[in-house]
C-alpha cells in the first residue's frame, strides 16, 4: 500500500452532446495531468457527455458513443500515466436500467463504476426522468487506497458517505455538475464540512464549468482535509488541472497547502456568471457574435457591456432604432455607450415602418383611440429589424428585458422580447443599477471588454422610460423598483402570501395588483427567450407555472 498520492482536480469546460470534444478536453487535462507527477485525475459529473443531457441521454446511439468513448479512453490509461474518474451515463447490467455513473479506468480497463444514489428532483433538476438511482456503494480500491466516489447531491444527504465511512473508504472524492446561483458557494462547503464532520474522512470537490443553456457552471472546486481546513481552493469561472498531494500520517491521509484561489462573491460573481453564460451560449451554438438594439436606456447599456466582456467588442454589434418619441439624450447617451465599448454603431430609424404599418391598420383602428397598441407597434418594429440584421448577418439577437419587467408582463412579445438570449433575463431592475455600478467601477476578470466607465452615468441615473410615447416614464404605471422588485421577491422566490407581503408594510392592492400581473403574464415568458439562472428561482427552469390559471390568493 502506497503511502503517497497525487491527485489532479480537472475543472473543465465540457459541451452536452459533443462527445468527441469532451473526450479530447479529458485527454488534453490527463497529459496536464501526468506532466505534474499525478497518480489519478477526478472529473466532474457526466463529463463525457456534459450535464445536464436531458432526454438526449434516453437516445441509444448517444450512449452507445458515450460507452466507445469511455472504452477508447479506458485503453488508453494502459500506458502508465495517470487513472481517470470519469462521469458518464451507464447502462447496469444487473437491471438493465441507465444510470448516472463514474467510472474508475486504470490499467487499460474499466476497473470499476459507481452510481448516484440521490436524482434530484427539484429546482432546475430532474433527473429521475432519465436515470434510475443506484444502490449504497462501498469504496473503490485505487493501488490498495479505498476511494469513496459519492456522486454531487449524495453528499447533499448523510446516508451515502456514512456507508462508505463504514465499509472503508480512506478518502472522499465527489464528481459535482453544481450550477451557480448567488447563494451556491456557500451551500455547496456548509454540506461538505457536514460530511467530512460526520465520517472524520478528507474530501475532494470537482465541480464543472460552463454555461449551458440557461445554467452556469462557476467550478470553484476544493479539497478539505479530515479537520475541515481547506488546503486547496481551484479559482471559479476558469477551467483549471492542479494536483494535489496527500500523504498518510498516522493512518489518515492528509493534503498538502497548495492553491488557495480567492472566489468572487457577490455582483462579482453574479457578472462572471452572465459573462460566461452568454459566452457559451454563443460560442457553443456557433454564433459568429451578437446584436441588439442600444437604446439609451439602463438595460441595453447592461447587455452590451456583457456581450462586450464575453465575446469582446469585434464581435458585437449595436443598432440604435430611433422614433419620434426618442430623446436626444437617449441618442447620445447610447452613442457614448457604444463608443465607450468600442462596438460598430449603427442607426437605423423606425419612423417608416411604423407609419406604414398605421397606415395599413388606419381603417380598421378608425374610431379608437391610441393606447398600447401603438406603442407596441414601435417595439415590434425594432424586434423585426434586429432579426432581419441577424438574418442577414448570422449574429444572434441579445434580448434586454430584466426580471422586474418580465415577471409583470412589462415587456413586449415580438418586439422586445425578440432575440436568442438574454443575459439579464434573471435580474430585477434593482440589481441592473447595482451591476452597471460595479462594473464601471470594476473590469472583470477575464473579460475581453475595456476597462473604465463603459455605461455613461447619465444612463444610470435618469428616469427609466420606454420612450413610445410622449414624456413616458416607467413609474407612471409601475411602482417604484425598489418597491416593485420586494413585492416580486417575495412572490417568486419565496412564494409568500398577499397577507404576509402587507405585513411587511406594502399596501394590499398594489400587492393584489402585482400578483394578478404576474399571473396574466406567464403565457409570456413561455415565449421567451431562454437566459442565465441567477436567483434561486428563476422564470423557467425553477419556476414552473400553468399559463392558464383561475387562482388568486384570496386571504385577508
Amino acid at each position: 500500500m502506497t503511502d503517497h498520492l497525487a491527485i489532479a482536480l480537472a475543472q473543465i469546460n465540457p459541451t452536452v452532446g459533443d462527445i468527441q470534444g469532451n473526450l479530447a478536453k479529458i485527454r488534453a487535462a490527463r497529459a496536464v495531468a501526468a506532466r505534474e507527477g499525478a497518480d489519478l485525475v477526478l472529473f466532474s459529473e457526466l463529463v463525457l457527455v456534459g450535464y445536464p443531457p436531458e432526454d438526449l441521454v434516453l437516445k441509444p446511439a448517444f450512449h452507445r458513443e458515450a460507452i466507445e468513448a469511455l472504452e477508447t479512453l479506458a485503453a488508453e490509461t494502459g500506458d502508465g500515466g495517470p487513472a481517470l474518474l470519469v462521469g458518464t451515463p451507464w447502462i447496469s447490467e444487473e437491471e438493465g436500467t441507465l444510470k448516472n455513473a463514474v467510472a474508475l479506468l486504470d490499467g487499460g480497463k474499466v476497473a470499476g463504476v459507481r452510481f448516484k444514489v440521490h436524482l434530484p428532483n427539484y429546482g432546475v433538476f430532474d433527473e429521475p426522468r432519465v436515470f434510475s438511482p443506484g444502490g449504497m456503494p462501498g469504496p473503490l480500491n485505487f493501488r490498495g487506497v479505498r476511494l469513496g466516489v459519492p456522486i454531487c447531491e449524495d453528499i447533499w444527504f448523510t446516508d451515502v458517505v456514512e456507508c462508505l465511512e463504514e465499509t472503508g473508504a480512506e478518502i472522499l472524492l465527489v464528481p459535482n455538475g453544481s450550477p451557480f446561483d448567488a447563494r451556491k458557494f456557500a451551500t455547496r462547503v456548509h454540506h461538505a464540512v457536514a460530511r467530512v464532520k460526520e465520517s472524520g474522512l478528507p474530501l475532494v470537490y470537482v465541480n464543472q464549468l460552463g454555461g449551458q443553456d440557461e445554467l452556469v457552471f462557476d467550478a470553484a472546486s476544493f479539497v478539505l482535509n479530515e479537520d475541515c481546513s481547506l488546503p486547496v481552493q481551484l479559482p471559479a469561472w476558469q477551467e483549471a488541472v492542479v494536483t494535489t498531494h496527500w500523504s498518510l500520517e498516522n493512518g489518515r491521509w492528509v493534503c498538502a497547502k497548495g492553491e488557495r484561489a480567492l472566489v468572487e462573491e457577490d455582483d462579482e460573481a453574479i457578472y462572471q456568471a452572465l459573462m460566461l453564460g452568454l459566452r457559451d451560449y454563443v460560442e457553443k451554438n456557433r454564433f459568429p457574435g451578437v446584436v441588439l438594439g442600444l437604446s439609451g436606456g439602463i438595460d441595453s447599456a447592461l447587455c452590451a457591456a456583457i456581450a462586450v466582456d464575453a465575446l469582446g467588442p469585434e464581435k458585437v454589434h449595436c443598432v440604435m432604432l430611433p422614433y419620434k418619441y426618442t430623446s436626444s439624450e437617449s441618442v447620445s447617451d447610447a452613442e457614448a455607450c457604444a463608443k465607450a465599448l468600442g462596438v460598430r454603431y449603427d442607426t437605423v430609424p423606425i419612423s417608416a415602418p411604423v407609419e406604414g404599418f398605421m397606415e395599413s391598420l388606419a381603417p380598421m383602428f378608425t374610431g379608437t383611440n391610441s393606447d398600447t397598441t401603438e406603442e407596441n407597434l414601435q417595439s415590434r418594429t425594432r424586434g423585426v429589424i434586429l432579426m432581419a440584421i441577424s438574418n442577414k448577418f448570422g449574429h444572434m439577437v441579445v434580448t434586454t428585458g430584466n426580471k422586474s419587467e418580465v415577471s409583470v408582463g412589462y415587456a413586449t412579445l415580438y418586439g422586445d422580447m425578440n432575440g436568442g438570449y438574454n443575459p439579464i433575463k434573471d435580474l430585477y431592475k434593482t440589481k441592473v443599477f447595482e451591476l452597471c455600478r460595479w462594473r464601471n467601477a470594476h473590469q472583470p476578470k477575464g473579460a475581453r471588454g475595456p476597462g473604465g466607465i463603459v455605461i455613461p452615468e447619465n444612463i444610470i441615473t435618469k428616469p427609466p422610460s420606454a420612450e413610445l410615447r410622449e414624456d413616458q416614464k416607467d413609474q407612471d404605471s409601475l411602482p417604484p423598483y425598489d418597491v416593485l422588485d420586494e413585492i416580486l421577491e417575495c412572490l417568486v422566490e419565496k412564494e409568500m402570501a398577499v397577507r404576509d407581503i402587507v405585513a411587511l408594510g406594502h399596501e394590499r392592492a398594489l400587492v393584489k395588483r402585482i400578483e394578478h400581473l404576474l399571473y396574466i403574464a406567464e403565457y409570456k415568458r413561455r415565449q421567451a427567450a431562454p437566459g442565465v439562472k441567477i436567483g434561486v428561482r428563476n422564470f423557467g427552469r425553477d419556476r414552473r407555472y400553468p399559463i392558464t390559471n383561475g387562482f388568486r390568493d384570496a386571504r385577508d
